[in-house]
């Protein structure tokens, strides 16, 4: 089995036998929210419903060859599971299922509208990003092929609303994204976006087409053409309208729009104008069309151009996440304050509006059939009584009839939970989840109304090679480890020009020109063109480049030891001039560590080099950093911990073992276990100090983790000034039923007030 920068536990994925059909994405066939399906019901109501089941969520129900999959959760508290579900479309049996902890995060389930699976239409694959990170694909039958943590491999980094985006299948890839920070040159946090092989699951392309981001960013992005190359348009979280090669990540343009992220998606008409709507709860925005414009990057940056320079018109029409629909000329999208806006895309002409609810931050609307399918978040206050819940308990569900200069309410139902997710339409049968509920409403069997949907454009002939496209574009190895990988010849579009034999590259280490960190991959070369890690045990990262003939191709890789770990950051050589501080002298942190850069630095402290959590940005006052390998288990670590500041005005500092904080919080003078701040929280908020600890002066933090074959878990921490002898007993211990299985090792600072330090840290088997 392989071991690439991440968990593979498939690599390859049988096709189905019969082709896919169904509702593949959660922008459905199109995506752009629009059914092409006939002979739908006119009207929905929730005593109706074909089948309905017991599953809350903020998912949209895909559909393909006779099954439905759906994301949700199940339990309460320490013991809430995400997973993605699998039920028999017709009739709603469950088929099958997977669930996963959440784990190193603030997320609160009932703010948001959450991630929804996405079908391959060729394989009938599954795709599933969760709230925490995980990243995999199943067969249609569940058989898991692949799996990511893509925060303990790419420094994915989690938001209280859980905000997560559906990824999109392009041909051989399937396209994710989401705020990372990586290590090396991806190292600042970004709003980036990754393809990934989705039959191997392996990394082909990472991709920053944005600026640094204000805010998260979950929209899916939409696929197109442009000028001969297949790309994506998305909105980002520094508030652009993005578009880029969806072969291989190249930044094309970037138009800024917004001064926060814009989570809508983006409707394109005709390759020609592009509607963006962004705003917030707190800020009015505004949706705008844009000319696409037709340039070329340089030097794999985007062209940034102005806003005046490309727009056909604006609206004053807000919202901050529920994306627009695009019928012919026509955009539909429900604002803010709960109001159903139909526009013309070419000209920004309003035709009318209607009022439906009191807030809509959520779901988007679907069209089909000449009807508009819209849920809202609740349903509007007053309607349904107290005895129905009023506001708050219930979703609203509309069935609306567009017309030239009107839209005409058909039905209003009443669901039980509040609606955050877009429906879906497939067979005569329409799916939406709730907060409470998964509803099917439409009548059983085959409906006459399935129409086909047009055939897509066929791709291009590819043209000359004029780069190398190596895959996985990004490796993590073991001491000794080799990988093989595979070695394509691109076009100047991006397009495959054939697969060529990897063992008659020439590959040598390769440092970019904009490498802050000069360092080499502890790695060589053999003559079957497989990279292979030296036995020593020592951490390294780097780049490789490839050459063949004029062609040329890079990737980059880490190398990282089995425990025992340590680090003292003695050999650390400070030769970075400060430019918060001045005259003071640092290094970077060590490379391989994900999310370290521009949240660590290396510096003197009494006499000693030791990593200082920075306090320059604002934005990044909160830090995670893992420093060994995702899939460790059963293992102790150790750190000697230091933050300034006097009595109640102290930061918080610790380590990370297995999925679990353990944090000493300097001013409620405790130590804590959590992994979800919202569900795992040891001791409890509001409970006494449980070790008093000083500022100014260095103490130990200690944890151990022992998962039972039961697959429960205990976990312990202790901490002691450093200059006293370790104490016999466990400060605070923690049961968890459903424990984490592995996890990365880690460092954690959150520094609002004042530094933080972090010094002598080890990572031990337990015995």
């Amino acid at each position: 089995m392989k071991k690439l920068f991440f968990l593979c536990l498939g690599l390859a994925a049988t096709a189905t036998a019969a082709p896919v059909e169904g509702w593949l994405h959660m922008r459905g066939p199109l995506q752009t929210g629009v059914s092409l399906e006939e002979r739908l019901p006119d009207k929905i109501q929730a005593e109706d419903a074909l089948w309905t089941v017991d599953l809350p969520g903020r998912s949209t129900p895909t559909v393909a060859n006779g099954r439905m999959f759906v994301i949700g959760h199940l339990g309460e508290g320490a013991d809430l599971q995400e997973g993605v579900f699998c039920f028999d479309a017709e009739t709603g049996k469950k088929l099958w299922e997977h669930k996963f902890n959440d784990f190193l995060s603030d997320i609160i389930y009932t703010r948001y509208s959450s991630s929804s699976p996405t079908v391959d239409s060729e394989t009938g694959n599954l795709f599933y990003q969760g709230t925490q990170g995980l990243f995999a694909s199943f067969t249609p039958d569940g058989k898991m092929l692949w799996q990511h943590s893509l925060m303990e491999a790419l420094g994915r980094m989690t938001f209280p609303n859980g905000r997560t985006a559906t990824p999109v299948v392009d041909r051989d890839l399937i396209i994710t994204r989401g705020i990372m920070a990586n290590w090396g040159a991806q190292g600042p946090p970004w709003d980036r976006f990754y393809g990934f092989d989705k039959k191997t699951g392996e990394l082909v392309w990472a991709a920053k087409p944005g600026g640094r981001p204000k805010d998260s960013c979950f929209s899916s992005p939409a696929l197109g053409w442009l000028d001969g190359k297949r790309v994506f348009y998305a909105t980002t979280g520094d508030g652009s309208v993005v578009c880029a090669n969806a072969r291989t990540g190249e930044a094309i343009w970037q138009v800024p729009l917004f001064k926060a992220g814009i989570n809508a998606s983006v409707v394109v008409y005709k390759n020609d104008i592009a509607a963006a709507i962004y705003g917030t709860p707190y800020e009015p925005g505004q949706m705008v069309g844009l000319k696409i414009p037709h340039v070329q990057p340089k030097d794999g940056n985007p062209v940034v151009i102005e806003r005046k320079q490309v727009e056909l018109w604006t609206k004053n029409i807000s919202t901050s996440t529920s994306s627009p629909i695009l019928v012919g000329e026509t955009i539909y999208v429900v604002a803010e304050k709960g109001e159903l806006h139909s526009v013309n895309i070419r000209t920004g002409k309003e035709n009318w509006k209607i009022k439906l609810g009191i807030e809509q931050r959520n779901a988007s609307p679907l069209y089909a059939d000449g009807k508009i399918y819209l849920p809202m978040l609740e349903n509007p206050a007053g309607e349904g009584g107290v005895e129905a819940g009023g506001t708050g308990l219930h979703g609203a569900f509309y069935v609306i009839q567009p017309g030239r200069d009107e839209g005409k309410v058909l039905s209003h139902a009443v669901l039980d939970g509040r609606c955050f997710a877009t429906p879906s339409i497939y067979n005569g049968k329409l799916y939406v989840q709730t907060t409470k509920k998964l509803y099917c409403f439409g009548k059983a069997g085959k409906s006459r109304g399935l129409v086909k949907a047009p055939k897509a454009k066929r791709w291009p002939k590819p043209g000359k090679a004029t780069r190398l496209q190596i895959v996985p574009s990004e490796i993590l190895l073991t001491p000794g480890q080799a990988v093989s990988f595979r070695t394509r010849k691109l076009d100047a579009n991006g397009f495959l020009v054939e697969e060529v034999d990897g063992s008659t590259l020439r590959w040598e280490s390769y440092i970019p020109p904009t490498a802050k960190v000069r360092a080499r991959m502890n790695a060589t070369f053999n003559d079957r063109g497989q990279i292979v890690a030296d036995k020593k045990m020592i951490s390294s990262a780097g780049a490789f480049k490839a050459t063949l003939g004029d062609l040329t191709g890079v990737i980059r890789g880490r190398v990282l030891p089995a425990p025992p770990l340590s680090e003292d950051f003695e050999d650390f050589k400070l030769n970075e001039d400060s430019l918060v501080d001045q005259g003071v002298k640092f290094a970077y942190p060590p490379l391989p560590w994900i999310g370290a850069r521009f949240k660590f630095e290396v510096r003197e402290k009494d006499g000693s080099k030791v990593l200082r959590k920075t306090i320059d940005n604002k934005r990044l006052q909160r830090a995670t950093v893992f420093i060994g390998e995702q899939s460790m288990s059963n293992y102790t670590v150790q750190a000697d911990v230091l933050t300034d500041g006097r009595r109640r005005k102290m930061s918080d500092v610790g380590i990370i073992n297995q999925r679990y904080y353990i944090v000493l919080k300097g001013n409620e003078q405790k130590i804590e276990i959590n992994s979800n701040l919202d569900r795992i929280r040891v001791p409890e908020r509001g409970s006494p100090p449980n070790y008093r600890w000083k500022a100014n002066t260095w103490h130990t933090l200690k944890a151990r983790i022992d998962v039972a074959d039961d697959g429960s878990g205990v976990i312990r921490a202790k901490a002691w000034p450093r200059d006293e002898a370790e104490p016999e007993g466990w400060t605070v211990e923690y049961r968890h039923k459903n424990a984490h299985k592995s996890g990365s090792p880690g460092l954690f600072g959150f520094s609002p007030q004042m530094p933080v330090y972090i010094d002598n840290v080890k990572v031990t088997p337990n015995n």
